[in-house]
C-alpha cells in the first residue's frame, strides 16, 4: 500500500531534524511543505535545513524557487501531487513535512482550482496593499463578496488580498469558485504532529530568533531589503527588520517583533492542526515512539 507520511507541527518545534531521520529510516526524501524554505535567497530566516542537512537526505521544494517567482499553494499542489505519483512508483512509502497549513492541505485535501491572476492585477492590489493598507481592499470585498466577506480572516491579508484578485479579474465572487470538495488520493496519508508544552515552545522560538541573528539574518534581510513589496519577502522576520531599515523600530524592537509574531504564528499554527482529529500527536523528543508508530502503520497498513 502507499503511504504518505505528513510530520506537522509549528514553528520552532523540532521537525527538521526529526524528519531526517525518519526518512533514512522508511527510504524517504524529505517532501518539504514550507511555503518559504522554497526560496533560495532567504535560508535563515526560514530556518531552512543546513547544507549538512540537505547532504545527508534528498530534499525537495528546498531552494528551488527565487522570492522574484509567483508561487502559490495550488501550484505546489500540482508539483507536489506529481512529485508523489512518481516517488510511489519506486518507493511505497515517503515523507512529507512542514509547517505551512495550507500547503499541507493541499496536499492532503487538494485546493479548488482558481483563476489565474494576471501580473498587472496581483501588482496594482500589492502597490494598494503597501499605500492604503487592508481597510479599502477589504471594503472592496465586502461589496464584490459578501458571502466570503463574513467568513474569511480579516486580520490575514494575503487571503482578503487574493479573494479580491479573483473577483476583479472575473467579475464573480471569489466565493463562487469554492467547492471544499476533499480530492481522491491514491495513497493513505498518515498524519504525525509535533507538539510541546506553550512555554517550552515560545522558549525555543526566543532561542531560535536569536540563533537567526547571530548566523547573520540581519545582512540577509538587508539584502532583499529593495524587493520587500515581494509577496514572498511580507513574512516574520523580514518586514519586522525592514521596518529597522526604515527608521520606524530599533534593532533591539525589531528583533523582539519578531519573536512576538513568530509565537503568534506558532498560535494559529496549532488552531490550524488541532482542528484535524485524524493527527496522532507526539512530543518530538519522543523519537523511538514515532519511529514505532510508523513501523506499526507500515506493517498494517495493506
Amino acid at each position: 500500500m502507499k503511504i504518505l507520511f505528513v510530520l506537522l507541527g509549528p514553528t520552532g518545534i523540532g521537525k527538521t531534524a526529526l524528519s531526517i531521520r525518519i526518512a533514512r529510516h522508511i527510504g524517504s526524501p524529505v517532501i518539504s511543505a514550507d511555503s518559504r524554505q522554497i526560496y533560495k535567497e532567504i535560508p535563515i530566516g526560514t530556518a531552512a535545513p543546513t547544507s549538512e542537512q540537505l547532504n545527508l537526505v534528498r530534499h525537495y521544494f528546498i531552494h528551488t524557487r527565487s522570492v522574484t517567482d509567483y508561487y502559490s499553494a495550488s501550484i505546489f499542489e500540482e508539483e507536489a501531487v506529481s512529485l508523489l505519483n512518481r516517488l510511489h512508483k519506486s518507493q511505497p512509502h515517503l515523507l512529507l513535512c512542514g509547517g505551512s497549513m495550507m500547503y499541507i492541505d493541499a496536499v492532503c485535501k487538494g485546493i479548488d482550482e482558481m483563476p489565474t491572476v494576471t501580473p498587472e492585477i496581483r501588482d496594482t492590489l500589492w502597490r494598494q496593499y503597501g499605500m492604503t493598507g487592508l481597510s479599502p481592499i477589504l471594503e472592496e470585498l465586502k461589496k464584490t463578496d459578501p458571502k466570503h466577506y463574513g467568513e474569511v480572516d480579516r486580520m490575514n491579508h494575503r487571503r482578503v488580498i487574493h479573494a479580491v484578485e479573483i473577483c476583479r479579474m472575473t467579475g464573480k465572487p471569489y466565493s463562487s469558485f469554492r467547492t471544499n470538495r476533499v480530492k481522491e488520493r491514491p495513497f493513505k496519508i498518515c498524519k504525525i504532529g509535533l507538539a510541546r508544552e506553550r512555554p517550552e515552545l515560545f522558549e525555543r522560538i526566543n532561542k531560535r530568533v536569536d540563533e537567526m541573528m547571530k548566523d547573520g539574518l540581519l545582512e540577509e534581510a538587508r539584502r532583499v531589503y529593495p524587493l520587500r513589496n515581494l509577496n514572498s519577502l511580507n513574512t516574520v522576520g523580514y518586514k519586522e527588520l525592514f521596518l529597522y531599515f526604515d527608521g520606524i523600530f530599533t534593532l533591539e524592537e525589531a528583533v523582539e517583533k519578531i519573536k512576538k509574531n513568530t509565537r503568534v504564528y506558532a498560535r494559529k499554527q496549532m488552531t490550524w492542526f488541532k482542528r484535524d482529529p485524524r493527527i496522532k500527536w507526539f512530543n518530538p523528543d519522543y523519537e523511538e515512539n514515532i519511529i514505532s508508530y510508523i513501523d506499526s502503520l507500515r506493517k498494517t497498513i495493506q
